[in-house]
């Protein structure tokens, strides 16, 4: 559970979409002046409430002698990872969703892993996903119901994080600590 709301200085696991996506766009200005510390996302939903409390549990769930939280910092990439779990080397992300929906881990969710394993230099890593009921909303301590818990692992991709991660995460590191902002045309 991350405490900080400021995200500015820093790029994160989380942020791979915007990273290796369109840069011609004002989701990704807007994400970008967020980085440079000029503008601030203070987006919280139900959901996300939901899911951000649930997370501890549901890793606790999931092992006894899970490790929570830890942060990885990857300098000079301006890279600031912060896991939501591990036992030893393996990974666990953890996702929450309506019950209503299935979950298939989305291509931006498979990256996020990815670079987090990169950062961990692990190649084990599971997206863990749990079905949030309506009482979930409304009462964080709950019990975890195994029936709503699925295991979705994923396979690294070197070849992605070198031909497409690194580059494009190494000029807008080099970017942000100029404070400047990125060719947005730059081809890699």
């Amino acid at each position: 559970m991350i405490a900080s709301k400021d995200r500015s200085g820093w790029f994160g696991a989380s942020d791979v979409d915007k990273i290796v996506g369109n840069w011609n766009t004002k989701t990704w200005m807007d994400w970008w002046l967020v980085k440079m510390g000029v503008a601030r996302n203070d987006i919280e939903t139900v959901a996300m409430n939901a899911g951000t409390h649930k997370e501890h549990q549901i890793l606790e769930y999931v092992s006894p002698f899970m490790e929570t939280d830890k942060q990885i910092i990857i300098e000079p990439l301006r890279l600031r990872i912060n896991l939501d779990g591990n036992v030893v080397k393996h990974i666990f992300e953890v996702k929450t969703h309506a019950a209503a929906k299935v979950f298939k881990p989305s291509k931006k969710h498979v990256q996020q892993v990815m670079v987090q394993m990169y950062g961990f230099e692990t190649r084990e890593a599971d997206i863990v996903s749990y079905a949030l009921a309506e009482e979930d909303y409304k009462n964080y301590f709950l019990p975890i119901d195994p029936d709503r818990l699925k295991y979705h692992p994923i396979t690294y991709d070197e070849r992605w994080i070198e031909a497409v991660f690194l580059p494009r995460i190494t000029y807008l590191a080099d970017c942000l600590i100029k404070g400047i902002l990125p060719d947005r045309e730059r081809r890699f």
